[in-house]
């Protein structure tokens, strides 16, 4: 058993905030533990981290500093298949060349996290890593970027099965933020399996059917996978055939969950993004959540951006053209959603946590014939997670953050007790965030037996090394959230303002 328990996290914080530039990302300095040979010439301050990190938590404690220590060995076992998720949703960052640094999980973590798998499932086992990043993002790119490629050839070359694959079933070129061209990627090997959570879904009861809004400009695929009692999911074979989830999600803010760590990153794990509700559209008194207070310049913005959608899905070449002079004139009238609030881009988006839950029931109770197991803890899949921190994302995430220099990772065995640390550390309030709060509470497939309060946090920073409700608000990294849950989510912050208050708060932000 691993001394960590699912009411603890290990947060390890240093001082390096600059990744390794040489892939593979071996290690400088050789660790007793380290047997795959070859060494790094300059330093690897996230693969120090990592291991640092494994140190905390004391796995394998009484092993650690001689060549058989094995961190994840009872966590994962000999000739298991294991899942690394990172974040990989875009390549660009529209304000920083550099900017990918902190918008997608870097490949000096994805190699050191790798290395320790390696030593608990030897030469027998398996790793993939893979993605659905954002639709016209390139896998391609990221991979080269993230240094994967020389990674897999690094492991290839003793022996050890590393695979990379990109889940999507298309990938497209946007111009000006208009898809102008759809490219089907050739399926994966592990194929998809569709569930339907019916009754189990946290949208059981919601207000919204009909009315969701997904990835893609045709909003009937989305509510015909919503509706009538049926709330259906398309999942990447890979996720649910695997012995093992290992989470590796980039720490940030996110304009439609508040935060996004390891619970929002299992969205990367769908085979169709499209079956996917991000929110519902409509004014908030009749079930929407789009947007605050939509006063009538936001309708008829809405009922035109409808209007020119459809458009330009039905009608090809000349309709993403004529979307792209619309969306060019429409932009000083109605603004950036990078600077105005917009299809659920705010605190008040009711939707986006029900769809990142029931994808983590999915994975965590999911069989490959498209069943779910009994809804007992010990029918739950393992999945762990280690978040990249060192160097994280604040305000307009999860594509257009500000970085944070965090310096910091977090490792646990229980995906919301670390997304709640997350949450806390950056100056949050867990219950102010759904994805967050209502992970604590799932009725049906439930996903805790513990309420957030109960966490303890294993620190090599003494003000953090404490109950977590203890931490006080100074001793937080006080991220700054997205403009559209500002003044909302903050652990200083106390009533909730009204919908014209809000809007007010966000114009200045």
């Amino acid at each position: 058993m691993t001394p960590l328990l699912e009411n603890e996290v290990a947060v390890w914080r240093g001082d390096a905030v600059e990744y390794s530039a040489r892939p593979p990302f071996s290690p400088f300095l050789s660790y007793p533990e380290y047997g795959l040979g070859d060494s790094s010439s300059c330093s690897n301050s996230a693969y120090d981290a990592v291991r640092g990190c494994f140190q905390l938590a004391e796995l394998d404690a009484s092993r650690f500093g001689t060549s058989a220590w094995n961190p994840l060995g009872d966590l994962i076992h000999e000739g298991e298949t294991v899942l690394l998720k990172p974040n990989m949703v875009h390549e660009r960052h529209p304000r920083d060349p550099q900017g990918w640094k902190y918008v997608i999980t870097h490949g000096s973590v994805i190699r050191a996290v790798s290395d320790y798998v390696w030593k608990a499932i030897g030469p027998a086992g398996k790793i993939i890593v893979a993605d659905a990043p954002q639709a016209d993002a390139s896998f391609k790119e990221m991979v080269r970027l993230l240094g994967l490629d020389a990674t897999r050839d690094f492991y290839d070359r003793r022996g050890l099965r590393f695979e990379l694959f990109d889940l999507r079933q298309e990938e497209w070129t946007a111009r000006s933020d208009v898809i102008v061209e759809r490219r089907k990627l050739p399926p994966n090997p592990y194929g998809s399996v569709a569930f339907d959570l019916g009754n189990d879904s946290e949208f059981e009861g919601h207000p919204g059917a009909g009315s969701y809004y997904g990835a893609d400009y045709d909003a009937g695929v989305v509510n015909r996978h919503h509706s009538g009692g049926r709330h259906e999911y398309l999942i990447a074979g890979c996720a649910i055939r695997c012995d093992v989830v290992f989470s590796l999600p980039k720490w940030k803010t996110h304009k439609k969950a508040g935060i996004t760590a390891s619970l929002k990153n299992l969205v990367g794990v769908n085979a169709d993004k499209n079956w996917l509700p991000h929110h519902t559209e409509g004014i908030p008194s009749r079930g929407g959540d789009e947007h605050p207070n939509p006063d009538l310049k936001h309708q008829a913005e809405r009922k035109l951006a409808a209007a020119v959608r459809s458009f330009a899905h039905r009608v090809p070449v000349i309709g993403p053209w004529v979307h792209r002079i619309v969306r060019n004139v429409g932009k000083p009238v109605f603004g950036d959603t990078e600077m105005v609030i917009r299809s659920g881009n705010w605190y008040g988006n009711d939707t986006i946590w029900r769809m990142c839950l029931d994808l983590n029931k999915i994975v965590l109770y999911g069989n490959a014939d498209g069943t779910l197991r009994a809804p007992l803890p010990q029918n739950r899949k393992r999945h762990f997670v280690l978040v990249d921190g060192i160097l994280a994302g604040q305000g307009r995430g999860p594509l257009n953050p500000d970085p944070v220099p965090a310096g910091t990772l977090l490792f646990g065995v229980h995906p919301p007790s670390v997304d709640a640390v997350c949450a806390y550390l950056m100056g949050f309030d867990p219950d102010k965030i759904p994805v967050v709060a209502r992970a604590f509470q799932c009725r049906e497939f439930p996903l805790a037996d513990h309420g957030w309060r109960e966490i303890v946090v294993r620190s090599n920073r003494d003000p953090w090394n404490r109950r977590l409700m203890d931490i006080t608000a100074s001793d937080s990294l006080d991220f700054e959230p997205h403009f559209g849950w500002k003044q909302h989510i903050e652990r200083s912050v106390a009533p909730q303002l009204s919908g014209n208050e809000f809007l007010e708060v966000a114009r200045r932000a």
